[in-house]
């Protein structure tokens, strides 16, 4: 490639970094491009780590040829498993345990080295490979995000010539820069995603971080809480504590994420979530449903776990409805994204009086009153209650004990849920 086509390259890069270009189109983009300058790439693969509670990193891959591979992948911990066998015989792996930056390998001789996946290329009629591994420093480095890895591929008999590995030598570098600017941005929404919530993530994301900038809404709000947690923690050794807590969380936040709510706050053992809709109605249903399918989570949990001589409980579930401020509440350098207001309180409290009438959901008088008729018919009284902080009593109902009893019940209360 000669040195004009590979500075509009290098700038098409840079400009399609800074845009925010996706890094599956970034690379196929830099293929095409360099297939169409003379650089004769058949196969290209580049793949960085990255923070995220379940893979490790990402790869992107760009064919010359129609395969059967998404061009996308995400991978799981190469710490051991068949993903770290194969990790451990990678080109990657052998090129950072002898601090090499680069390696090139003829694919006729695959029989005489012992890699993974050089001989599927050479296979399927690539003929020369080469492999970059480009570090960054340390002020550039996210957890395990240290590297970016690429390599590339010809099926030219004689291989990249010493133009061709003068470009990519040149060329990958601001490639590997743009697609970590993409991939910081990733993890910027990941990291958001994960502790923030959904939604509350978007709105930081765009912007909203001042302190104070809130805004009132009419939310319907949910608190669940597991019951007798602190016994079984106390029951259970230190490793099992956090498992423990984890599954039974994960019942609660899938169910709230399916029916469309979103969670706040994890406070111990305690899940606060909210669900909106313009339509107070449809946000009312949207938690209920929820409630609903969380018994099912529950149940299906408690099953894997008694199997495995694990403990298993139950939640209470407290639903309410009010005005609540929605924002950054916080300090100058430590701010939080939630609800506050004395709507929050009342729905704590109302989760924590399930223990006391011995029910597992517990709706407030606003709640019920404010559901639709068909709705109302499911709710039964449990009595009025003076709650703790609260200023005034009122009735608190539960459902109807013939949904769990009456097959018939519980089919039409559920085509209400989802209806």
């Amino acid at each position: 490639m000669e040195l004009t086509p590979r500075l509009r390259l290098m700038n098409w890069l840079v400009s399609q970094g800074l845009t925010g270009l996706p890094e599956n189109d970034l690379i196929r983009g830099f293929c095409q491009r360099c297939c169409a300058a003379g650089l004769p790439v058949s196969r290209g693969l580049v793949f960085i780590d990255t923070l995220h509670p379940i893979f490790e990193g990402r790869g992107f891959r760009w064919n010359d040829s129609e395969t059967n591979e998404s061009d996308v992948f995400e991978y799981g911990s190469t710490s051991g498993g068949d993903a770290g066998e194969t990790w451990r015989r990678s080109t990657f792996h052998h090129m950072l345990e002898h601090g090499h930056d680069e390696m090139v390998i003829d694919l006729a001789d695959c029989p005489s080295l012992d890699f993974s996946m050089i001989n599927d290329l050479a296979d399927k009629g690539h003929k020369h490979f080469v492999a970059f591994v480009h570090r960054f420093g340390e002020a550039g480095t996210i957890g395990e995000m240290d590297c970016f890895y690429s390599y590339w591929t010809t099926r030219r008999d004689d291989g990249f010539g010493e133009q061709d590995m003068a470009a990519l030598r040149d060329l990958v570098p601001v490639l590997g820069l743009a697609i970590k600017s993409a991939a910081h941005a990733d993890i910027a929404r990941t990291l958001g995603r994960v502790y923030l919530g959904r939604d509350a993530s978007e709105q930081v994301l765009s912007g909203k971080i001042t302190r104070g900038v809130t805004e009132k809404i009419k939310a319907v709000l949910w608190f669940s809480d597991v019951r007798g947690s602190t016994a079984i923690s106390e029951s259970l050794s230190p490793d099992e504590i956090i498992p423990f807590l984890n599954d039974y969380a994960q019942a609660s936040i899938d169910a709230i994420h399916e029916a469309g709510g979103e969670v706040l706050k994890l406070i111990g053992d305690g899940v606060l979530a909210m669900f909106t809709h313009e339509n107070v109605a449809v946000a009312k249903r949207a938690a209920l449903r929820a409630e609903f399918q969380f018994r099912r989570n529950l149940n299906a949990l408690n099953a894997r776990r008694a199997a495995g001589g694990r403990p298993t409980t139950t939640a209470y579930v407290g639903l309410h409805i009010g005005q609540v401020f929605y924002g950054n509440i916080g300090s100058e350098d430590r701010l939080d994204f939630t609800v506050v207001g004395p709507a929050v309180n009342e729905v704590s409290r109302i989760a924590s009086m399930c223990s006391s009438v011995d029910r597992e959901l517990l709706m407030s008088s606003a709640f019920g009153t404010g559901l639709d008729a068909t709705g109302r018919k499911y709710l039964v009284s449990t009595g009025r209650f003076a709650l703790r902080g609260i200023g005034h009593a009122q009735d608190l109902y539960t459902l109807d004990p013939d949904i769990a009893a009456d097959e018939v019940v519980a089919g039409k209360y559920e085509r209400y849920l989802t209806g």
